[in-house]
């Protein structure tokens, strides 16, 4: 169980992954020492992670939702084949076993090769059904905005805690080697001291803090927590699938993005033209939310809910 500090730490992160532990610490009311303690089994025993990450947009890429169906002795399997492509950034296993739900981040200025894994799912063995969705317009998750919705703080804490807003990226950044190697160390560890991201650059310190600096505010990388909803008593999580009417599908999304069950969610291509990702502490809460707050959505048609098993992989890129 987490207490009050753990719990506002984890917020914390959520709204800036770099964060100075010295901040933390004056807006929690204890010592930094408290806090980089807290981290360390938060992260040692818990498994949490903050990660750098690169809005797909920033280097030509597209985000695809994926669902995949294939003969329940293969689901499991599948999955963790998937978790190990660089191109997926999350991978869960889905609707009692029956499908793989995975992100997939498509390089948009090249056709699409026999190596990436939308060409390939369609050709592999045992595989029955592949549906892909591109994510046109994120409302809430990813860069768009900081999972602070089941914590602690207040708004005025909140506020103290939040780095400088980042621009939206509308096209494809330039990058560098070094600006690569910078991302890809970000990646393992979002909290690398720049010592260590100045030994992967050959940058020095300097030269690390001014680059990363940039990228943030420019919208190109933002930081990410990992973190399993379960310490945070949210035990059932859930996809939907909704199919709303277009004329109100924009204020569809807005809706969902103030709901504090959605962690994720985006309008996207095909018949179900909205999705969310949710997290409830309970079956029944879970009911509660969908004939409460998602009924109540302006133009909403239908509904589709696919209850997640296992996440295979998180915003990491270390497969569990």
């Amino acid at each position: 169980m987490l207490d009050a500090v753990e719990r506002g730490l984890l917020q914390a992160l959520q709204i800036d992954g770099r964060v100075a532990f010295s901040l933390v610490g004056a807006v929690l009311g204890v010592s930094d020492q408290t806090v980089a303690r807290r981290y360390a089994r938060l992260r040692n025993e818990a498994g949490v992670r903050v990660i750098g990450a690169v809005w797909p947009e920033a280097v030509g890429r597209q985000l695809w939702l994926v669902r995949v169906r294939c003969v329940p002795e293969a689901v499991a399997g599948l999955a963790r084949a998937l978790a190990k492509q660089a191109e997926t950034t999350w991978v869960q296993i889905a609707s009692g076993g029956a499908e793989v739900l995975c992100m997939v981040q498509a390089v948009t200025d090249t056709p699409a090769a026999e190596s990436t894994v939308l060409s390939r799912l369609p050709r592999t063995p045992r595989v029955t059904g592949v549906s892909a969705h591109r994510v046109l317009h994120p409302f809430f998750g990813g860069s768009e905005s900081p999972l602070t919705k089941n914590g602690q703080l207040t708004a005025e804490q909140c506020a103290r805690l939040s780095p400088p807003a980042a621009k939206r990226v509308t096209g494809p950044v330039e990058l560098s080697t070094e600006d690569n190697a910078l991302l890809e160390a970000l990646a393992l560890d979002g909290r690398a001291g720049f010592r260590s991201l100045a030994t992967a650059t050959g940058w020095s310190q300097t030269t690390v803090r001014r680059r990363l600096a940039e990228l943030r505010s420019g919208g190109v990388v933002y930081f990410d927590v990992d973190v399993d909803p379960a310490l945070l008593g949210l035990w059932t999580s859930a996809g939907l699938w909704l199919t709303v009417a277009p004329g109100e599908l924009a204020a569809a999304g807005e809706a969902l993005a103030e709901h504090p069950q959605v962690s994720f969610a985006a309008a996207t291509t095909g018949v179900s033209n909205l999705y969310a990702s949710v997290q409830c502490p309970t079956g029944t809460a879970l009911y509660e939310y969908l004939t409460g707050p998602v009924a109540a959505l302006p133009g909403l048609l239908s509904v589709e809910t696919a209850p997640s098993m296992r996440v295979v992989k998180g915003a990491s890129p270390i497969v569990g």
